[in-house]
């Protein structure tokens, strides 16, 4: 499966898993970097993402999806605007017993994550093509996550049907979210802002949690 990969992608994975403090066994190891492989053989064809670079896939979408993994919050979480699966992908195959249903309204991007699915035996992701706004679940979800999705102020206006009554919302942004910080809707307050280091990458992220007074 990782054919199409460059030889120095393992070593490099396994130094930025160390940098975050992540342990993570062969098996899940093998299922990131088949992951990346898979990404780089459709995106040829489907444009999943303008990253072309597989090594530069495995710092953009693994290792930044990744440096959420000590502040994930919920057993049940919804990543909304995933794409091509991201963070939500990369999370699911980190942390095996939590259910994580990926949220997209692109028919290629669905039909990828799918594969993925089927391919690599991640039974605990569910790829869904719906728009946010007008899905409605049979269960709330503990936890929304997003990378790059929209304003702070649309994400909670877009999303908080999903959610729980003492779930959280977490907003994965790139330079300090603090020019967004509008009011928020009604009864939401940003609860903590979290700066993220990812691994071979100079760029700010940061992590904005968002939770609903009670």
């Amino acid at each position: 499966m990782i054919e199409n990969l460059p030889k120095s992608s393992s070593k490099l994975l396994d130094e930025g898993l160390a940098e975050l403090e992540l342990s993570v066994n062969g098996n899940q190891k093998q299922l990131l970097l088949n992951y990346i492989a898979l990404l780089v053989k459709w995106n040829k064809a489907f444009n999943l993402t303008a990253i072309r670079d597989p090594e530069m896939m495995i710092v953009r979408h693994l290792l930044d999806s990744l440096s959420v993994s000590a502040y994930l919050l919920g057993n049940k979480v919804i990543d909304v605007g995933t794409g091509p699966g991201i963070p939500g992908i990369p999370l699911a195959i980190i942390f095996p017993k939590r259910i994580f249903t990926l949220m997209d309204s692109n028919g290629k991007k669905v039909r990828f994550m799918n594969q993925v699915k089927m391919s690599l035996g991640i039974e605990n992701i569910f790829p869904i093509q719906h728009r946010v706004e007008s899905f409605q679940p049979d269960e709330l979800f503990d936890s929304v996550i997003s990378r790059a999705f929209t304003s702070l102020k649309q994400m909670v206006g877009m999303t908080e049907h999903l959610v729980s009554n003492n779930g959280l919302m977490q907003a994965m942004k790139g330079v300090y979210p603090e020019p967004e910080q509008q009011p928020l809707p009604e009864q939401w307050q940003i609860e903590k802002v979290i700066e993220l280091k990812v691994p071979k990458l100079e760029e700010q992220r940061h992590l904005v949690n968002i939770r609903k007074l009670i």
